[in-house]
C-alpha cells in the first residue's frame, strides 16, 4: 500500500472536499461531496453522538445513496450546516425526485465546540450559511489543520484540527480518510511531542519522530470538561461496496481512532464513522478484498488524526503542535 498522488480522500476519483469556517466563531464545517450520489454507511462508538439522517444509513433502508456527508463544529446547532449544503446541492439540481421536487440526502455529525472561547451570540444560527459555503468551495485540495469543522476543535492537551490521508491499495482499490479531531483523549503520548499514530506513519507526514513508550498511569484527558468532544470521520473507497459493505468498513475504520488517540471511543466523545463508496472499481474477491480495504481504511484514519494535530494553527484556548513542539 502507498499513498495516493495527493494523500487525500480526493484521490477517490469523483469525490470533492469543502470547508468554511469563521474565525470569531471558531467553528466550522467540512463537506464530502461527489460527481454522483455514493452509497454510504455509519459507525459510532462514542457515548455522545450528534447527528442527521443517519437511520437512512442502515443496509436495510430504502435510500441506495447520498448527495454529501457533513462534519461540522457547533454541537446541536451544527446539524444546521447539512441544510445549507441540501440547499445548495438543491440549486445543482442534485437529489432524488418525490413530488416533482429535488430532494438531497445529507446525513451529518457534529463535534463540541462551544466552549473554546469563540463568540456564540449569534442572532441566528450560522451554520447552515457555513455549510453553504463549504459546499461552494468543494475541490481536490484538502486543507489540514484549523480548517472547516476542526477549525475550533481540540484535544486533552493541545489544538485539533482536520486531517486527510489516502492509500492505493495492492488490489488498485484507493481508500481515503477525512476527519475533525475533537477528542476526550490525546493524540500525543504524555507530554510529549511523539504521536500514538506513530506506527502508522508515512514518511515524516507528522514529524517523522517514531514510536515512544508511554509514560505510568493513565492519559491526559478533557474529563473537567464533560460533553466537550468528538471524533467524527468520514471513510471512502473507489471499490464497489453496497452500504453493508461500507458498514463494515467503517467499523474497521474505528480501529484507526483507536490506534491515534487515547482514550477513544469515551462516553463522553461522539466517536462516528461514516463510509462512503463510489463503485468505479469492482471487488475481484468480495472477502478478501474486504479485509484490505477495512485495513487501510484503518490505517488512513489513524494517520488523518495525527495530520489534522500536527498541521494545526496557533490560535484558541490550547496550544498547537507546532507551538509546543516544533523545531
Amino acid at each position: 500500500m502507498r499513498p495516493g498522488a495527493r494523500d487525500a480522500i480526493t484521490d477517490i476519483a469523483g469525490l470533492r472536499v469543502g470547508q468554511a469556517h469563521d474565525a470569531a466563531l471558531r467553528s466550522g464545517v467540512t463537506v464530502l461531496t461527489g460527481d454522483a450520489p455514493f452509497a454510504a454507511s455509519v459507525d459510532v462508538m462514542g457515548g455522545a453522538p450528534g447527528t442527521r439522517e443517519t437511520d437512512l444509513l442502515a443496509p436495510d433502508r430504502l435510500v441506495p445513496g447520498v448527495d454529501a456527508l457533513v462534519l461540522s463544529g457547533g454541537s446541536a446547532f451544527g446539524l444546521d450546516a447539512a441544510s445549507g449544503v441540501a440547499d445548495g446541492l438543491r440549486d445543482m439540481g442534485r437529489g432524488f425526485i418525490a413530488a416533482g421536487q429535488r430532494v438531497p440526502i445529507v446525513p451529518a455529525a457534529i463535534l463540541f465546540d462551544l466552549g473554546n472561547g469563540g463568540d456564540k451570540g449569534w442572532p441566528a444560527n450560522p451554520y447552515a450559511a457555513l455549510g453553504r459555503a463549504a459546499l461552494a468551495a468543494a475541490g481536490p485540495e484538502v486543507a489540514e489543520g484549523s480548517h472547516g469543522a476542526g477549525h475550533g476543535a481540540t484535544t486533552a492537551t493541545l489544538r485539533g484540527g482536520t486531517g486527510t490521508a489516502s492509500l492505493r491499495l495492492d488490489s488498485g482499490h484507493v481508500v481515503g480518510a477525512l476527519v475533525a479531531v475533537n477528542a476526550v483523549g490525546s493524540a500525543t503520548i504524555g507530554a510529549g511531542p511523539h504521536f500514538w499514530a506513530a506506527p502508522w506513519e508515512i514518511g515524516a507526514e507528522f514529524g517523522g519522530l517514531g514510536p515512544a513508550m508511554p509514560p505510568p498511569g493513565p492519559p491526559p484527558t478533557k474529563l473537567a470538561a464533560p460533553g466537550e468532544a468528538t471524533t467524527i470521520a468520514i471513510i471512502a473507497t473507489d471499490a464497489a461496496l453496497d452500504k453493508a459493505g461500507c458498514r463494515r468498513m467503517a467499523v474497521a475504520a474505528q480501529d484507526g481512532i483507536a490506534r491515534a488517540l487515547a482514550p477513544a471511543h469515551t462516553p463522553l466523545d461522539g466517536d462516528l464513522v461514516f463510509a462512503a463508496a463510489t463503485g468505479a472499481r469492482p471487488l475481484a474477491d468480495p472477502v478478501t478484498d474486504a479485509l484490505w480495504l477495512g485495513h487501510a481504511a484503518s490505517v488512513c484514519l489513524a494517520r488523518a488524526i495525527a495530520r489534522a494535530v500536527f498541521h494545526a494553527a496557533p490560535g484558541g484556548p490550547l496550544p498547537c503542535w507546532q507551538e509546543r513542539f516544533g523545531r
